[in-house]
């Protein structure tokens, strides 16, 4: 199978890549100039039109786009929130007109989207819930519709909406560990909202099973099965680490030093996978514990 991947430079692209490439599949990264891993086709693009590459699609057999910069780069001012837009919705716009003008289609569009879809609180949320109307839900929003038109073309197309992956290498478990490596670690702020992950095995496991999945279509949660408190995640972590649980850091201060991006470790909404359970996907680590001790035990 030929595989395009866009944002394959980036941590979660890297991971994928090297599971396709031990099965003896082939992969093309659509890069900016970031070098590329050995045994991968890196090909130049400007991540907002088809100049240069789009003849390539007739060839391929999968494309997954996972461009985006990430969330976490502070401050959130207006010009950062603008490349959070421009670097998801550009290329998913290129990538449709490309497969548009293609005489030969590939079988299947993956579109990678964010757990933060369905808003900062309420009820458990699974695929069939309503998106939330703040900032980072939205931007979800823009991001699955810029290659909605792909279906209209017979084109399988699945949405991934990914909880923050944890990984020893790369994602940001290392800095959320920070703390509690230094013995302040405890909850942020009341510690009762969701702390949304997935192990990054079940996120590549997750991608592949679907890819082979021939009736899977539409949206897919990639989250953990076993809904996790920011509290309880961070107890788990400790207690891995061997470090104490007792210092809260208070909302007030987070939210004053990280203005708006505070809503990413001060706010979340419980969710579940219910789908790509329902389709026969068996998680590898579904609970906080196992992936932990796994990943830094």
């Amino acid at each position: 199978m030929k595989v395009m991947i866009a944002g394959g430079s980036g941590f979660l692209g890297q991971a994928l890549t090297k599971s396709l490439l031990a099965d003896g599949h082939q992969v093309y990264v659509l890069t900016r100039g970031a070098r590329a891993m050995d045994g991968v086709q890196a090909v130049q693009w400007d991540a907002k039109t088809t100049k240069g590459w789009g003849h390539l699609v007739n060839e391929m057999d999968a494309i997954i786009h996972l461009s985006g910069k990430s969330l976490s780069s502070w401050p959130w001012t207006a010009a950062v929130k603008q490349a959070f837009h421009d670097s998801r919705i550009l290329p998913g716009l290129a990538l449709a007109q490309s497969i548009q003008e293609a005489t030969h289609r590939p079988g299947i569009f993956i579109q990678a989207s964010g757990i933060n879809h369905y808003g900062l609180s309420g009820d458990l949320a699974d695929e069939s819930t309503p998106p939330g109307d703040d900032f980072l839900a939205q931007l979800t929003i823009k991001w699955e519709d810029a290659t909605r038109s792909i279906e209209e073309l017979g084109v399988r197309r699945i949405v991934i909406r990914n909880a923050p992956v944890l990984a020893k290498d790369g994602g940001l478990l290392s800095l959320m560990a920070l703390p509690i490596r230094l013995f302040v670690g405890g909850p942020l702020g009341s510690g009762k909202h969701s702390m949304p992950w997935i192990h990054i095995n079940d996120w590549v496991g997750g991608v592949r099973h679907l890819i082979a999945s021939e009736n899977a279509r539409g949206a897919y949660n990639l989250v953990a099965p076993t809904p996790t408190s920011n509290a309880e995640f961070n107890r788990i972590l400790a207690k891995v680490l061997h470090r104490p649980y007792w210092f809260p850091t208070p909302a007030f201060l987070l939210r004053t030093f990280l203005g708006e991006m505070s809503v990413l470790i001060l706010e979340g909404r419980f969710s579940q996978p219910k789908r790509l359970i329902e389709s026969g996907y068996q998680f590898q680590f579904p609970g906080p514990r196992e992936a932990l001790t796994d990943l830094l035990g």
